[in-house]
């Protein structure tokens, strides 16, 4: 059974309902935003809070629109969705070396956007499960994440020591060759014919 269902007032947009909602998207993104933090991701806790009172708020006076104008209560959560791109396309950096950072920042703040969205359209027992999803998505398989990276990178590190050799016999076979037909070079790698 849905706690809308067991509390009918938990559904429309009021005072201790939009304190309910609020707390428990402080809560939920929170947790998200705490393990960010401490991980020095360039966005942490207040911003993950942040973003998910937002998307509570706009989502709720969607809610509160509809039952009082008639207007279409996933319009303005729907624009959440799209706009949480821009800001989550900023926390995304690329590195000199073409290494990738920020994408589970930007990931967890669409997520932390989401979970407000269904905080907003009293949904809770979605937003709690998804909150818990994303924590322990985002903390507690971060060791797997980085043990599964790690092995990756032993791989191509033996690839790339496998074609070091590879290089080298090639570049030995080469001078030979050249050396055989009487073709020379100097220290720049200029050839010249004996």
């Amino acid at each position: 059974m849905m706690l809308i269902e067991l509390f009918p007032w938990l559904s429309e947009p009021s005072l201790p309902t939009i304190l309910i909602r609020t707390l428990l998207a402080v809560v939920c993104a929170g947790a998200v935003g705490y393990d960010r933090n401490i991980h020095g991701a360039s966005a942490g806790l207040r911003t993950h809070m942040l973003v998910c009172v937002g998307a509570m708020i706009a989502t709720s006076t969607g809610q509160f629109a509809s039952i009082f104008y008639g207007a279409d209560a996933t319009r303005i959560g729907a624009q959440v969705v799209s706009g949480i791109g821009f800001l989550g396309a900023g926390s995304i950096m690329v590195t000199k070396k073409n290494h990738i950072h920020g994408l589970t920042t930007a990931a967890g703040l669409w997520a932390a956007a989401c979970i407000g969205i269904a905080l907003g359209l009293g949904f809770y027992e979605g937003a709690i499960v998804g909150a818990i999803v994303v924590y322990i998505t985002i903390h507690m398989l971060r060791e797997l994440s980085l043990s599964l990276r790690k092995k990756h990178s032993d791989v191509i590190a033996s690839d790339a020591a496998g074609n070091r050799e590879a290089d080298i016999a090639i570049a030995e076979a080469t001078e030979k060759a050249m050396r055989s037909s009487g073709i020379t070079h100097d220290d720049q790698g200029n050839s010249d014919a004996e």
